[in-house]
């Protein structure tokens, strides 16, 4: 059976690609368990800083959950284990280092909210994202109703999920749910080149920032603010070689 997920690494960063392009990188229960081994892979490998995920093929980053493993006992059954004892989603989130998702064509359910669970999004002129679950009789449950309310206006999440409709790039990037818009032909160059970016600043300060913004957007503006004033601390202690 062939890969559905390809893990490659260059000079501290990562790139995971889904490989079902046939099926439009539908996620299946192999996907999501190479998926799995790949980001830990990604935090047990010291060299590697950041991870970027992306779809093969030319028509889209990846049309969701495989619809085509649903309406069995065995696979309902499995699928809902999956989830449970292997939170991809919540492990995508808790991972220290920097998270970037290159998206282009369709991204549609849970081929949108992983995207929604990395740090950045880049997305091609070509992409629409969308949750279309509940025009098949269910709901996004892979974080979607959770985390789109998070990143763009919440009435606007609201038509989303209820309509099931998807938005284009540009509707994306003027709402936050993307942060650039690009080029298809560039759209990996410019993925590697925020990454880049980001790896030319201390990697303390890096991680340290990301985890207060992480971190803070689940506490009162009370405990953030400390939580910021604690990480300031060690950022200045790292600077001045006391940690």
């Amino acid at each position: 059976m062939p890969d559905t997920v390809l893990y490659e690494k260059l000079d501290g960063v990562a790139w995971i690609t889904l490989n079902r392009p046939d099926v439009l990188n539908a996620i299946n229960l192999q996907m999501r368990d190479e998926l799995w081994d790949a980001v830990h892979a990604v935090r047990d490998d010291p060299e590697v800083h950041a991870v970027i995920f992306k779809g093969a093929g030319d028509r889209g980053f990846s049309a969701g959950a495989d619809i085509s493993e649903f309406g069995t006992a065995p696979s309902y059954v499995e699928a809902r284990r999956a989830r449970r004892e292997r939170d991809l989603w919540g492990f995508i989130l808790s991972l220290d280092k920097l998270t970037i998702a290159a998206i282009h064509g369709y991204a549609l359910g849970a081929g949108v909210e992983l995207p929604m669970c990395c740090d950045i999004r880049i997305a091609s002129e070509d992409a629409r994202l969308g949750l279309p679950e509940v025009t098949l009789g269910y709901i996004p449950s892979a974080g979607g109703t959770q985390t789109l309310p998070r990143h763009i206006p919440p009435g606007l999440a609201m038509q989303m999920i209820l309509t099931g409709e998807p938005i284009d790039a540009r509707a994306a990037y003027r709402h936050g749910l993307v942060q650039r818009v690009v080029p298809r032909d560039r759209l990996y160059e410019e993925a590697e080149t925020m990454a880049r970016k980001v790896l030319a600043h201390p990697q303390h300060a890096v991680r340290l920032a990301r985890r207060a913004v992480v971190e803070g957007l689940d506490l009162s503006l009370a405990q953030s603010l400390a939580l910021e004033s604690r990480l300031a601390g060690q950022a200045a202690r790292s600077v001045d070689g006391r940690a």
